[in-house]
């Protein structure tokens, strides 16, 4: 590796599946300077049923693929995928190694110990794993398990101040550890209503309800389906669209068949910007969340929003002026749905709210800015010596 002066960062993902971390992921590498910061991304393959963020946002993001990273726990992938990274860590030398999402972070952080480069290691929190995914013992594991990683971090870095306040509870690390760095999203052009609703198939008048992301098990897409049935008994002809696929959409598929005139199954789609765009109502179900980005990205299309007060929501909906927070409860969220359905004039205000307050907080450019910030602060903590060294040859 020819040392040429900027700071070297080694971005290590498990996959670029759609959803927050590769948004984030893509952000970064598209604005961070290149004078400065020699940046490369790493990461793994996407699932069969999962969507590619590379392709479908058509992204300019160049990637070094990781033999055997992915999503899936495999002995065998993941020694593969860890010698791989040692190797590659060896000849590129970063100053800086990023990790994101639980595996890579495992991954990522162990290599860089075990590669003697002396890089800075940072672990990004995009939410956790604490609730809604695993047995007792299984959290009991993943706890242990992040508490000694966090003993090998520098800085860990969660993406709202209750992920952080979460995992403090749980022990996991130590409050000079952390840096809270929100999202910062980028949207597309968002189409009028009218054109939104043709392209996806939607009636001009009706009421739509939207629900964005993965339909996997923790985001509970079968809440939204009760969700649904409450709010088509008060608002007949109300349409429910659903954007997004996963390991539940088959089961999604075959629920909704009784129902089938009233929902739109759309997949992945490359123009989710219509689809906030179609919406009277975004509604969030999950049991377990970081800070969502469909929620911001609806906020900056000026679509109210509806959601479980899980995680750090509560720091991207304001409640009561750019949406409504609820209990798990489907008839509270069906109720507070119905409230921004029956009241336009409430839904506007929400919506121009959030387009206000989304726009100003969570903007890709102070992403970038206070990720450059982290890498610079990382790079005088712990990758002085390395450019010492480059600097004496």
């Amino acid at each position: 590796m020819k040392p040429d002066g900027r700071i070297r960062v080694m971005e290590i993902i498990a996959r670029m599946n759609v959803g927050g971390p590769a948004t984030q992921m893509s952000g970064l590498s598209e604005g961070l300077d290149s004078g400065e910061f020699d940046h490369r991304l790493y990461t793994g393959h996407v699932d069969e049923h999962e969507g590619d963020h590379l392709q479908l946002r058509n992204t300019r993001v160049r990637v070094h693929r990781v033999p055997g990273l992915g999503r899936s726990v495999k002995a065998g992938d993941d020694c593969q995928a860890l010698f791989w990274l040692i190797r590659a860590m060896r000849a590129f030398r970063p100053h800086v190694v990023h990790t994101h999402t639980a595996k890579a972070g495992a991954l990522g952080r162990a290599a860089s110990r075990l590669s003697g480069v002396g890089s800075a290691r940072a672990h990004v929190f995009h939410g956790h794993l604490l609730h809604g995914y695993f047995s007792p013992l299984k959290r009991g594991l993943y706890v242990r398990s992040e508490r000694i990683l966090a003993s090998m971090s520098d800085r860990l870095v969660t993406v709202g101040a209750q992920v952080r306040d979460d995992l403090l509870r749980a022990g996991i690390g130590r409050p000079a550890q952390y840096v809270v760095i929100p999202p910062g999203v980028r949207l597309g052009p968002v189409p009028d209503r009218r054109t939104a609703r043709a392209a996806l198939g939607l009636p001009p008048d009706a009421p739509v309800v939207a629900y964005v992301g993965r339909l996997t098990q923790v985001k509970r897409p079968d809440r939204f389906l009760a969700v649904a049935d409450i709010v088509s008994r008060q608002i007949p002809g109300c349409r429910f669209v659903m954007c997004g696929g996963g390991d539940l959409e088959r089961q999604v598929a075959r629920d909704v068949e009784p129902v089938r005139d009233s929902f739109h199954l759309l997949g992945w789609r490359k123009d989710v910007e219509a689809v906030y765009a179609a919406a009277d109502v975004i509604v969030l179900t999950s049991d377990n969340e970081g800070t969502p980005l469909s929620l911001i990205e609806a906020g900056m299309a000026g679509t109210p929003v509806v959601s479980t007060r899980v995680g750090s929501v509560a720091e991207i909906v304001r409640d009561g002026h750019t949406g409504l927070l609820s209990s798990t409860d489907p008839a509270e969220l069906a109720a507070h749905t119905v409230r921004l359905l029956c009241d336009p004039d409430l839904a506007r205000r929400m919506g121009e709210s959030a387009h206000d307050w989304t726009r100003h907080a969570f903007d890709v450019t102070r992403l970038v800015s206070d990720t450059e910030h982290l890498y610079r602060s990382l790079c005088g903590k712990a990758g002085r010596r390395l450019l010492a060294e480059e600097n004496a040859r």
